[in-house]
């Protein structure tokens, strides 16, 4: 059936749809070479095709939407991944913005259809963005044993440690912007969840309330923090048994794909916005493919 006029903005039955628009030839897409059916609408007298409602509607390079999508969500940086197919730098963060959006779609469609996981693992994983001092929080859901990520908020954190009387000195005050992301997180994950789902997390004291508030029929386990093995660099526990596996198996896999998120790398978050783009497209990728 022909498709209603986009520029019109009238919904209309099929009758009025096959008289109002009418076939206007072809065109051959320059990106990936198919014949596009066009059409032209007699009451507005514009022209349009069968590729103006597709989401990559415009984009010259939609061939390489799918191996940018991989190569990203396997540890290749940006610069690297530009080299490697001949595009442009500026191309490949366009693709990142979209790719990131399109991915956040498909989170919540798939979401829709899975069951209510009964048994949930969360914790935050840091990072930074332009300098250590200036880290960031991904707080992270997890379900057991199937290792499918619920949910994740980034948030700004102020510098802990040594580390943070030389970023108060450079950057002044930072907001600790991580209660309101665990409030996101759960207000966003909760029709996801059991209503009486047992809920991991370690012995942080301000995961009580939360977690009490959004789940009130839930039991909260709470585990004490393990040291780090040196395989896992810090994610992985060097324990025989590891409660919070699931979530730190997990949390190991985004340090080892998403390049950005490498303990020892060069490829630092400039902006969180685009974090939560490259998290949403590795979210995707991982709940799809990887498990």
């Amino acid at each position: 059936m022909k498709p209603n006029c986009p520029f019109c903005a009238r919904d209309s039955f099929s009758s009025e749809v096959r008289f109002h628009v009418v076939a206007a030839g072809h065109f051959r897409r320059s990106s990936d070479s198919r014949w596009i059916q066009r059409f032209r609408c007699r009451r507005c007298r514009r022209s349009f095709s069968t590729a103006t409602f597709h989401p990559c509607y415009r984009q010259k390079k939609r061939q390489f939407n799918d191996r940018v999508r991989k190569y990203l969500c396997s540890g290749v940086s940006g610069r690297r991944l530009a080299k490697l197919l001949n595009l442009n730098r500026k191309t490949v963060a366009r693709k990142l913005g979209y790719l990131g959006v399109q991915a956040m779609l498909r989170i919540e469609a798939r979401n829709q259809t899975m069951q209510q996981a009964t048994m949930v693992e969360f914790d935050d994983l840091e990072t930074f963005e332009h300098s250590k001092c200036k880290p960031l929080s991904v707080t992270l859901a997890v379900e057991h044993k199937t290792r499918r990520i619920l949910g994740f908020e980034v948030s700004q954190m102020p510098a802990k440690g040594k580390l943070s009387r030389l970023a108060l000195k450079k950057y002044g005050p930072r907001k600790d912007e991580r209660a309101g992301a665990r409030e996101r997180l759960f207000q966003k994950i909760k029709p996801l969840i059991h209503d009486e789902a047992l809920i991991k997390s370690d012995e942080n004291p301000h995961y009580i309330s939360p977690v009490r508030r959004h789940f009130p029929n839930a039991t909260h386990e709470r585990h004490k923090g393990q040291r780090g093995s040196i395989v896992g660099q810090g994610e992985l526990k060097k324990v025989r048994f590891d409660p919070l596996f699931s979530l730190n198996h997990t949390c190991a896999m985004l340090r080892a794909n998403v390049n950005r998120l490498f303990r020892r790398t060069w490829c630092t978050t400039k902006l969180p916005e685009r974090l939560s783009l490259h998290l949403a497209m590795y979210v995707d990728f991982h709940n799809e493919l990887l498990i």
